[in-house]
């Protein structure tokens, strides 16, 4: 499917939005981000709070079962830190060699340990963009990561456009360059 793996993939993402998580100043928790109603602090309890869903997913607990384990503030008075703990511990997650082949239970059914890991791997870089456009300057994603989601993305854009997670495309200008159309595809204006 990927030319690198998905689990690096996955790390790499992991790190990028790591880097801008770290680069937030005290006065831009509350920065509001592309994504509509979250601030830098609530999108960033969100990707801590999916890194922390990992591990026991991984370990054969479903959603279900998980329940709202993870609900409510996860940062506390150290959100990087809080970040790092919690990616670290996703990552480690993808390691053990049958990974890829689990069986995951999520809310809206089961999937491939490869196919959770590439969502968690998209919504991480898309968010690592929505960070840094938020603190300031935006970033340019990583090329490699960029073409990677944009494969995987174009199969299955739809069916997150009927469910209401991303919103409608914007327009584009022919010659928009990849990360552009990425971005766009997410419904976001790159």
């Amino acid at each position: 499917m990927m030319t690198v793996g998905i689990r690096e993939a996955y790390r790499r993402a992991l790190d990028d939005c790591g880097v801008q998580v770290q680069r937030v100043a005290p006065g831009q928790w509350w920065a509001p981000t592309p994504c509509a109603g979250w601030d830098v602090r609530t999108l960033v309890n969100h990707l801590v709070g999916e890194s922390l869903m990992v591990p026991e997913l991984m370990s054969g607990r479903s959603a279900a079962e998980i329940g709202d384990l993870f609900e409510g503030d996860l940062l506390g008075d150290d959100p990087v830190k809080a970040y790092d703990v919690a990616a670290a511990a996703a990552v480690r997650a993808t390691e053990p060699p049958d990974a890829l082949t689990r069986t995951v239970r999520l809310s809206f059914g089961d999937v491939s340990g490869e196919e959770y890991f590439t969502e968690l791997f998209a919504d991480a870089l898309i968010h690592t963009w929505d960070i840094s456009t938020a603190i300031g300057p935006e970033v340019r994603l990583d090329p490699e990561l960029v073409r990677l989601c944009a494969e995987w993305f174009a199969r299955t854009e739809e069916a997150y456009r009927q469910t209401g997670v991303i919103g409608e495309r914007p327009p584009l200008p022919a010659d928009a360059d990849p990360q552009t159309r990425l971005l766009a595809a997410w419904g976001r204006c790159g």
